[in-house]
């Protein structure tokens, strides 16, 4: 029997994505966000939700663009650093001893030290309540080459992305591989 939780955002995992931005004078900022994911194949465009509140929030929609660099499981504490103070009064990538990239396609910085990013032109904006999503249609995705797998593709198991709980608020690696898509289900 299953009960009741109420109205609650509970979507498991929740990836754990840095967005990348850069304020009206320049200065690269960057946020943790989990509010997030891939939403469009054709074009390829990820969506991001913010609060308003947020100083990431106005640089958007100044810029047009945004990354999303995915930090590994040993990243944490940057990972979540970035979710703690607000890029208004704090340099949070000099703070955290990382180093912001300027892209050369969107008008946004990414982490050289994440090993995924993903260079994102803002196409549309929908206001939902609280937060406001920002759909951003990929332009370029660059990875590191120590997590390319065998076969040309990002390798989850090499990558180590963190993912979050929200409804008790930790952080986790990625478990086991358990089947391969679009094949498991012909067994029934």
């Amino acid at each position: 029997m299953k009960i009741s939780l109420g109205a609650k955002t509970l979507v498991y995992p929740t990836p754990v994505l840095v967005i990348g931005t850069y304020d009206a004078s320049g200065k690269p900022n960057v946020m943790t966000a989990s509010w997030a994911g891939i939403c469009c194949s054709q074009p390829p465009c990820v969506a991001v939700a913010l609060r308003k509140a947020t100083y990431s929030y106005g640089n958007i929609l100044e810029r047009k663009a945004f990354t999303i660099s995915i930090p590994s499981e040993t990243s944490v504490k940057e990972a979540d650093y970035f979710g703690l103070v607000s890029g208004r009064n704090t340099d949070k990538l000099a703070r955290a001893k990382l180093t912001p990239v300027k892209s050369k396609i969107v008008d946004a910085p990414y982490v050289k030290e994440f090993p995924l990013v993903l260079e994102c032109r803002l196409v549309q904006v929908s206001d939902l309540g609280l937060h406001t999503q920002f759909i951003g249609e990929v332009l370029d995705a660059k990875a590191e080459e120590n997590v390319i797998g065998s076969g040309g593709a990002v390798d989850i198991k090499l990558l180590k992305p963190l993912v979050f709980t929200p409804d008790t608020q930790g952080y986790y690696g990625i478990g086991q591989f358990v089947a391969k898509v679009f094949s498991a289900g012909k067994e029934i």
